[in-house]
C-alpha cells in the first residue's frame, strides 16, 4: 500500500470511530476544510507540520519508517 493511501485510510478510519465530519475535524485541529478533504482523497503533496495538526487530535504524528528494500 502506498504511505498516502495508509496515511488517508488513517485519518478517515479514527474521524469515524470519533463519529466527527470533515467540518469537525478541520475545526479542532484548526485547518480548513479544503485540507482535511485533500488528506483523506489521498493528495500527494501536503504540508506536514497541517498533516501533524490532524494527526494529533488522534494521538499520532508523522515519523521516518525505513522501506522495505524487497518490497518496493
Amino acid at each position: 500500500m502506498r504511505e498516502n493511501n495508509k496515511l488517508r485510510t488513517f485519518v478517515k478510519q479514527k474521524r469515524k470511530l470519533a463519529k466527527i465530519t470533515q467540518v469537525e475535524l478541520a475545526e479542532k485541529a484548526d485547518v480548513g476544510l479544503r485540507f482535511v478533504r485533500d488528506l483523506e482523497q489521498g493528495k500527494k503533496s501536503l504540508r506536514m507540520d497541517t498533516v501533524n495538526k490532524v494527526l494529533a487530535l488522534f494521538g499520532a504524528e508523522l515519523a521516518p519508517i525505513e522501506k522495505d528494500r524487497n518490497n518496493e
